[in-house]
């Protein structure tokens, strides 16, 4: 493993309970980081405080819950210290349909967890960053946020509205030394596949010239460098993991 110095800082991931998450937390902690984990599924945060150890915490949290994430952001700080990393890892894939046969309440949901509570946790910890001068962020968007999916235009469409997120903010609070940006992995052989067709995983698979899923720990090294103080410059940018498949 390549060292990546994180001591002495406090990480946030979201959706930590597992997949992505879970293994970005386990890098955190290898590189000297204290890490919060925040996902609404209580037994699996138990599950993967045991597995990380003492380097790590977690708050019960839904990311569409702004009160109950203002709540998880002040117990981090007072009981763990200030939050200097965000990793945004929440997110739902949504059930496989066409647009015009897409349900309503399937669209919002979707929206409202990958866009909205995208939103919402970042807007929770800009405050106390821009305060010290000091943050990193990343948000896990997707290669369907650049490409789009057939049968998935709700999670394509929340997925680009990350992208635009990232691109915005990295803007407004580059001059706090807050680096935001965003990575887009390829489909990975995580919980998110659960509810998608056989057919669709295998187009998105098929999709990927490296021919492979892609692994959680490649993804967890690349969000090591972005959170940790050697990315100095880097702000407001798309960084791809996807295998060959997009080449922007």
């Amino acid at each position: 493993m390549n060292q990546i110095d994180l001591n002495g800082q406090v990480a946030v991931v979201t959706g930590g309970a597992q997949g992505f998450g879970l293994a970005s937390a386990r890098r955190f902690i290898a590189s000297g980081a204290k890490v919060s984990l925040w996902d609404r599924d209580g037994d699996a945060l138990a599950r993967a405080v045991d597995l990380l150890g003492p380097g790590a915490s977690s708050q019960v949290v839904d990311i569409t819950d702004y009160a109950g994430l203002e709540a998880a952001h002040a117990a981090v700080e007072k009981s763990v210290g200030p939050v200097s990393i965000l990793l945004n890892s929440a997110g739902i894939a949504g059930k496989n349909a066409p647009l015009d046969e897409m349900d309503l309440d399937e669209w919002r949901k979707v929206i409202e967890i990958n866009l909205n509570g995208t939103f919402y946790v970042n807007r929770v910890v800009i405050p106390s960053m821009k305060a010290r001068n000091y943050g990193r962020i990343v948000n896990i968007s997707s290669v369907a946020g650049k490409e789009g999916n057939p049968n998935a235009s709700h999670y394509a469409a929340s997925k680009a509205g990350v992208l635009g997120l990232v691109k915005a903010l990295g803007k407004e609070v580059a001059k706090y030394d807050i680096a935001v940006n965003a990575i887009t992995p390829a489909v990975a052989n995580t919980r998110i596949l659960e509810g998608l067709t056989k057919e669709f995983i295998d187009y998105m698979l098929s999709r990927i010239p490296r021919g492979r899923f892609l692994e959680v720990d490649e993804l967890a090294n690349m969000v090591a460098w972005l959170v940790s103080r050697e990315n100095s410059f880097t702000t407001a940018a798309v960084f791809d993991l996807s295998g060959g498949r997009t080449t922007y």
